[in-house]
């Protein structure tokens, strides 16, 4: 994995403005984004690792380079429900998901088609 540099930071999404409002409501420093990347076969994935409180949490899924801004709203998202301030969804994902994700691979999503 690699760091990402960016000269710009992203406008902030809903769930980071969420942790950076909690942050700052109990005297924590802002929360740090770091945009991470891993070489998969001919493809680069994208993540994202936020340090809030001393701790480093990380986004639960790796994302193609157009959707990294969905990284960060991930690993922020990530991070309220280790705080504990949004709930974290119980046990595994629900059947209809489970089912449209093998749908969608099986008919090969993001398969070039000649």
């Amino acid at each position: 994995m690699s760091p990402s540099s960016t000269s710009s930071a992203p406008e902030p999404t809903p769930k980071q403005d969420q942790l950076i409002g909690y942050c700052r409501s109990i005297g924590l420093r802002h929360p740090a984004f770091q945009v991470i990347s891993d070489r998969r076969g001919g493809r680069t994935a994208w993540s994202c690792l936020v340090s809030v409180g001393g701790r480093e949490i990380q986004a639960r899924f790796w994302y193609d380079s157009p959707y990294v801004g969905s990284a960060r709203e991930d690993a922020a998202e990530r991070a309220l429900q280790v705080l504990g301030q949004i709930p974290t969804p119980p046990g595994p994902q629900p059947a209809h998901f489970q089912q449209q994700q093998r749908a969608v691979y099986r008919n090969g999503f993001g398969a070039v088609h000649g």
